[in-house]
């Protein structure tokens, strides 16, 4: 597994320094279920080594709510509730410090590693299919 850094002086995920990846055809994107929902909460996570929050995501009526530990604390806590934002949901659910995470919320890395989340244009509905 990838050990995530923000290092503001090597700048680690800088665009230059990492190559294209092998082509994974359309049967491994839509392996994804990628799905736009609603921030509902945004808390710290004391307990995680790095500084993170736990997140309560709405993803609409067919998923619901899922949860995520989310190294984003660059971002106020507050900014985040109401925030729209993309998940992928269908990785597995991963143990971080007792703690369920059941989704990826997805953002584009800066070069020094912080995450910018993405989020929709427009208004598609929670639980929205990101194609």
């Amino acid at each position: 597994m990838v050990q995530h850094v923000i290092d503001p002086e090597s700048q680690p995920y800088a665009p230059e320094k990492w190559p294209r990846k092998p082509d994974c055809g359309s049967e491994g994107f839509l392996a994804l279920d990628l799905r736009v929902g609603t921030v509902l909460s945004a808390e710290p996570f004391a307990k995680a080594r790095k500084p993170a929050y736990q997140l309560r995501v709405d993803f609409g009526p067919v998923v619901g709510v899922l949860q995520s530990s989310a190294q984003i604390t660059h971002y106020p806590a507050e900014s985040l509730v109401g925030r729209r934002v993309v998940g992928a949901i269908n990785l597995g659910e991963k143990r971080i410090a007792g703690f369920t995470s059941q989704f990826l919320v997805l953002g584009a890395l800066a070069p020094d590693g912080s995450v910018q989340l993405l989020r929709p244009d427009g208004e598609p509905p929670d639980g929205a299919l990101v194609a």
